[in-house]
């Protein structure tokens, strides 16, 4: 080949990302791709709540004050998650190739801002997942007369390296969360989000995925998920209430739960720290949750529930009705009543095991004709997502999508959904 060796390239471009600025990832990706035999390489994420893959703004672009927000700047290109050939590689987590030139085009329509054509001339193109770890970042395209395995070999490491790249520069560059927000975000949502782990985790023997809602206006629900060695920690809370103080309610106790938990504390004293924190911080607000330890070397659980949905056990593909139905424990923040701290449920889950967590704003979302969503929906959702073979961040996706669907795009509280796969085979 007439490209630079691999090992080279990626190691030049590690070399280059310490110090690289976030607007300076198109070009760096850019060159790379031409190092490696291509004719281009652009990258494209996700917007926030999944529905679009946004390409990154150009150097030019991006040192323009609120590019792309109407004034008078270029609008960033846009493919839809659920029509496109793009789209398609980010929701299988798998390469896709359009067709060759007369082979009646590579499907890629649909975007609102075009791309995804063969770019002219014999040209094919490719839609390599941007993946870090096992989360789901966007896509890389990429260009060439001929994408056989070997240079596709290159492009997704290359992938694998822009994972990187980003997850790392993400957090503190504007430029990138500008470019994966459609609307501003409510203050509440602010704060929350600033607080939040990413949507997946994962080992070779587990994976965690989350998704929030409404994701620009979400008020008093949060999640966290944490790996600990063999141990996968879960949280689910619902503070009372949809306005800033709800907000700042459940980034306070998710902090509670981290500082107990990171000093060594168990799922008890983290009930009784966000209890007390309750009574001397927010008094009058109460929470409910689900928190949860799952030791992925032996399967199992345990788990308290303070008022909260009872968690919700998938096996062969199918709902475990009452698996794992305890008698629930009032909410915490209820000060003045002599409450004893909740009790720790324990049950062992078998290899291949889904556990997912819901606030209630899943099954008691409402139709406009006052039909609720239930739990009969959401399994059949869950489970025929996961039959399909489509990864755990993807069935999370399509659950979203039906619930606003299910209440016409107008979330009356907020959902907020986790599910963790136990698959020690993998390992």
């Amino acid at each position: 080949m007439d490209s630079d060796p691999l090992g080279s390239v990626l190691a030049d471009v590690l070399a280059s990302s310490h110090r690289l600025a976030p607007r300076a990832i198109p070009r760096l990706v850019q060159d790379t791709g031409r190092r490696l035999g291509l004719t281009g390489a652009r990258v494209y994420v996700a917007d926030l709540q999944q529905h679009t893959l946004v390409a990154l703004p150009s150097p030019e672009q991006a040192g323009r004050r609120g590019a792309g927000d109407g004034d008078g700047t270029v609008e960033p290109e846009r493919l839809l998650v659920d029509i496109s050939l793009a789209g398609r590689a980010y929701r299988t987590e798998t390469a896709q190739l359009s067709r060759p030139e007369g082979a009646g085009g590579d499907s890629d329509s649909g975007g609102g801002g075009g791309g995804g054509g063969n770019g002219g001339g014999s040209e094919r193109t490719g839609w390599i997942p941007i993946v870090d770890g096992i989360g789901r970042i966007g896509v890389l395209r990429v260009t060439a007369p001929e994408l056989d395995p070997p240079l596709l070999h290159r492009c997704e490491a290359l992938a694998g390296l822009v994972a990187m790249i980003l997850a790392t520069k993400q957090p503190y560059s504007d430029v990138l969360t500008r470019t994966m927000r459609t609307q501003p975000m409510s203050l509440q949502a602010e704060l929350l989000w600033g607080f939040l782990p990413p949507r997946t985790i994962g080992t070779a023997a587990v994976t965690s995925s989350a998704l929030l809602e409404p994701a620009y206006e979400v008020g008093g629900d949060t999640y966290d998920h944490c790996l600990a060695g063999d141990l996968l920690h879960l949280t689910l809370l619902d503070a009372m209430g949809h306005d800033l103080a709800s907000g700042g309610c459940s980034a306070t106790e998710l902090a509670a739960c981290r500082s107990t938990r990171r000093a060594g504390g168990g799922l008890d004293d983290i009930a009784v720290q966000i209890d007390r924190t309750l009574e001397r911080w927010l008094p009058e607000r109460l929470l409910t949750c689900v928190i949860a330890v799952l030791d992925t070397s032996t399967g199992r659980l345990d788990w308290i529930n303070c008022g909260h949905p009872p968690p919700l056990l998938i096996r062969d593909r199918r709902i475990v009705s009452g698996a794992l139905d305890r008698p629930s424990h009032p909410p915490l923040g209820l000060t003045g009543y002599a409450i004893p701290p909740p009790p720790v449920h324990t049950a062992h889950l078998q290899p291949g095991d889904r556990l997912l967590l819901i606030t209630d704003g899943v099954t008691d979302a409402r139709s406009a004709t006052g039909e609720l969503f239930g739990e009969e929906r959401l399994a059949d959702i869950v489970v025929r997502a996961l039959s399909d073979g489509l990864p755990a961040p993807e069935a999370l996706r399509r659950l979203i999508q039906q619930i606003l669907v299910h209440q016409d795009q107008r979330l009356s509280d907020d959902a907020t959904v986790l599910l963790a796969e136990w698959h020690p085979e993998r390992g």
